[in-house]
């Protein structure tokens, strides 16, 4: 017999079919209003506007069409993140194709560190699908909670910094303190869920929050709507899996 939900309705958002249109649509549509489907990185630089007319010329001739795989990936991620948080193990599986596409996209807007540090979170997603398979349970918080969200932050300071020293791209202290605080949150967070914390979630938000400043910067339209709404996403998630527990 399944258990009665604390906060049925909550669980009823977060398990929204609606939500997962609407997101994926407000992602594809404002990409399109901002002609971002038209980002290339061609011949060593980005170039911004392309038509769409011209753009298999360009790719046929070596371009590489960022802005469209950039807006593929930022529906693929938001889709991965709905189903993680309806607990649905898919979501974790979705999420192993989405990083290989962020990485690639990651690095040519400028973080040479992308090299070393997107191969371990492909790793630590790959672990959380096989956890997951025998984990039905979430998890309280407890002392291992604290030691993989610090030792996520110790990691990806190390990891980037020496990506930069040893592949160069942008090296700017600015930028690659956020990158590191971006992917520490990041490793923190995915070992955490692998474990199904609770409080994931509240990683997740401090993570978009962060990742918003980051992809004004770099003017990655896809990825600016997709963590506005993964902001939302991440609080509502928050407050449905310590509320109402694990998945019934």
């Amino acid at each position: 017999m399944k258990n009665e939900l604390k906060y049925p309705k909550l669980r009823h958002l977060v398990r929204s079919s609606f939500l997962d249109l609407f997101g994926s649509l407000l992602v594809l549509g404002v990409c399109i209003y901002r002609d971002f489907l038209g980002t290339i990185f061609y011949q060593g630089e980005l170039q911004f506007g392309v038509e769409l007319s011209e753009l298999f010329g360009l790719v046929v001739q070596g371009a590489y069409p960022l802005g469209i795989l950039s807006t593929f990936g930022a529906v693929l991620s938001l889709m991965s993140t709905r189903l993680v948080g309806k607990q649905k193990n898919i979501g974790n599986v979705i999420n192993i194709f989405a990083t290989i596409n962020s990485g690639a996209n990651d690095f040519l807007f400028g973080n040479a560190s992308a090299i070393i540090t997107y191969p371990l979170t492909f790793f630590i997603t790959l672990f959380a699908v096989k956890k997951w398979t025998t984990n039905k349970e979430l998890r309280k918080r407890d002392i291992w909670y604290y030691f993989y969200v610090c030792i996520g932050m110790f990691v990806a300071f190390g990891l980037v910094y020496l990506g930069a020293y040893l592949f160069g791209g942008r090296t700017d202290s600015k930028f690659l303190i956020l990158v590191s605080l971006i992917f520490g949150l990041s490793l923190g967070a995915n070992i955490c869920n692998a474990y199904k914390y609770e409080e994931t979630w509240l990683s997740w938000v401090v993570y978009n929050i962060v990742q918003l400043w980051k992809n004004v910067l770099q003017l990655n339209i896809a990825n600016v709507v997709k963590y506005i709404f993964y902001l939302i996403n991440a609080f509502i998630t928050l407050f449905d899996w310590k509320g109402n527990g694990k998945n019934v």
